[in-house]
């Protein structure tokens, strides 16, 4: 796993200020993902290529 110490983690902006929703931050070859409720609990990586596959299929709905 990537050390993502000292980056910017950034919620996204239709979460409206809520707290049940993840926090991503982004460096130039990773992508790291981590709960806004239990920061403490760690983050995933991913490499940019596996981000956008996922991002693709949550706008695609290969979720439901």
């Amino acid at each position: 796993m990537a050390d993502l110490t000292g980056v910017t983690w950034r919620k996204s902006s239709r979460s409206q200020g809520a707290d049940n929703c993840v926090e991503v931050a982004v460096t130039t070859n990773t992508i790291g993902v981590r709960d806004t409720k239990d920061r403490a609990a760690g983050y995933f990586t991913a490499t940019g290529s596996q981000w956008s596959a996922f991002l693709d299929a949550v706008k695609t709905s290969r979720f439901d």
